[in-house]
């Protein structure tokens, strides 16, 4: 496709997801209460999906979806809840698995909103992370890649929903 820039391919993609699926399973080898991933939707649906196979120990999976962009390119700032977990998190270690962080301003409304429902422990595990971008400070525990201050597409990226299904991860040249 000429209007995009390709930034990871697969190959590079699946070798940085194995890694941080091996990070995770060393990090909560010896745990003794449930993990769960909560996944945030949509963007983080094929990244969840390679991450928790990545993953060698018995998970729970949950989804949740925010909005903060619509059909925009860049984020309005104002995060709406568009549907919440069905099960409590109380007392399990959660590891929230996003897309990307950018403004960090949906990633703080959401990892404010978990940790009231009070887990015992809560990270979060991000593909990408755009550090120019960031108007808060969010901590990303495990980390993919870090991406220019471009608008970027594939593996579940989507720009007004379309590209979540090409298999690599790549700039969007919006001059093309």
């Amino acid at each position: 496709m000429k209007n995009l820039n390709v930034l990871f391919d697969e190959k590079k993609i699946a070798e940085r997801v194995a890694e941080l699926g091996r990070r995770i399973t060393e990090d909560y080898r010896d745990c003794r209460r449930e993990i769960m991933i909560v996944g945030v939707l949509k963007g983080s649906f094929v990244f969840l999906a390679d991450l928790c196979r990545a993953i060698d120990l018995p998970l729970k999976v949950g989804f949740m979806a925010l909005s903060s962009y619509g059909d925009e390119t860049k984020s309005s700032g104002a995060v709406r809840l568009e549907s919440d977990l069905g099960f409590p998190i109380k007392d399990k270690h959660v590891i929230v698995v996003e897309d990307i962080v950018d403004t960090g301003l949906t990633l703080q409304y959401l990892l404010n909103n978990l940790q009231a429902r009070h887990p015992a422990s809560l990270r979060l595990c991000s593909l990408l992370e755009k550090p120019d971008c960031k108007k808060v400070e969010v901590l990303i525990d495990y980390l993919g890649f870090q991406v220019p201050d471009d608008y970027v597409v594939g593996y579940g990226l989507d720009a007004a929903q379309l590209y979540r299904n090409l298999p690599y991860i790549a700039i969007l040249d919006p001059n093309a």
